[in-house]
């Protein structure tokens, strides 16, 4: 995260609002967290245009838990959910869904977005399901399918408020707080009211979308500390002008690390550029020992966390809203720096 939210964090666990109380202390149940709940939500309706029509839930339990709970929400007994597969992650919303209900695959690649031309979704499917970021993987949705039937499905987990988007396109969006929002702990979901009511009577309450539509998602006990710490992320991003300035300087990031892997002949990045991802770069070196030196040096240099996810291997970049310009110059810096030096070994 920024340092100036972090500073704000700081100041909100010891002396929240000149109150005397660490936000840790505050009951969710109290006037004290409902502001901070409100605030939070409002930031987001602004920032991302959400119409009136969608409730923001704040929910518990990461968005791996979301692929469950997504087809147990919007599922009826017996229908049926079309999935988009993409790559790593889309791949275990896919198996997970498959426990709790029928799949039919629209569409299967790896290393890019496939057409949307060529999808088969099933005419009798109650949604269709997409990953917008693979992060293994480095792929992205650049632009988002207008489906007029069924509703489209999101997990946003790695770009959302990374950019502007057309809420209205989806029928359902969710995501976790950690990469682009704050802390872990918290995972949104911005809900069309027209997909409420449909959930399963076996989803448990704090899971089930209406029921924490109905509580303002306070069924439970919310994540208190993790929705504090992205209500100062979402008042930064206000602070930073917004979507449109926050994707400038998202793309003006992601070109500048693929500049560093196009114009050598040591990085191969094996995702077409059409769909490469702003958010997670991925790339290789020629073989994998150059990659472990390459991260075991990098380290060294204060560059740190850029294994490749397991299932794929390489090095991976997460240019995520809190990592700045001067970082991303730092790792080119570097990247030219190595490739000399091995090149001429």
């Amino acid at each position: 995260m920024p340092a100036e939210v972090l500073a704000e964090i700081r100041e909100g666990l010891v002396n929240w609002r000149g109150s005397g109380l660490s936000v840790l202390e505050l009951p969710f149940t109290g006037a004290k967290f409902q502001t901070i709940l409100a605030e939070a939500e409002q930031d987001l309706r602004d920032l991302l245009d959400i119409p009136a029509s969608y409730r923001v839930l704040f929910l518990q339990g990461g968005a791996f838990a979301q692929f469950r709970l997504v087809p147990q929400n919007l599922l009826r007994a017996g229908e049926i959910a079309s999935y988009v597969e993409t790559g790593y992650w889309s791949a275990r919303a896919i198996a997970e869904a498959r426990a709790v209900c029928r799949v039919a695959i629209a569409s299967s690649a790896r290393k890019a977005i496939p057409t949307f031309a060529g999808w088969q979704i099933s005419p009798d499917a109650a949604y269709c399901h997409i990953t917008t970021n693979e992060t293994a993987e480095g792929v992205q949705f650049h632009e988002i399918p207008l489906l007029s039937s069924p509703p489209l499905v999101a997990d946003m987990t790695a770009d959302l408020l990374t950019g502007p988007q057309d809420i209205r396109r989806f029928g359902l969006i969710y995501a976790s707080a950690q990469k682009n929002l704050g802390a872990a702990g918290l995972t949104l979901v911005i809900v069309h009211e027209d997909l409420l009511g449909r959930g399963q009577e076996a989803v448990p309450a704090p899971f089930d979308y209406t029921r924490q539509a109905h509580a303002g998602s306070l069924i439970n006990t919310p994540p208190t500390f993790a929705i504090f710490a992205a209500g100062r992320m979402l008042n930064w991003l206000k602070q930073q002008g917004g979507m449109n300035a926050i994707a400038e300087r998202n793309r003006a990031k992601a070109a500048k690390l693929y500049a560093a892997i196009e114009t050598s002949s040591f990085y191969r990045c094996p995702v077409p550029p059409a769909h490469r991802s702003s958010v997670t770069v991925c790339f290789h070196l020629p073989d994998v020992a150059q990659e472990a030196a390459f991260i075991e040096a990098a380290a060294q240099e204060g560059l740190r966390d850029l294994e490749g996810h397991p299932a794929v291997g390489g090095i991976r970049v997460a240019l995520y809203n809190g990592v700045t310009e001067a970082a991303v110059d730092a790792l080119v810096a570097f990247m030219a720096e190595f490739a000399a030096k091995h090149a001429e070994g």
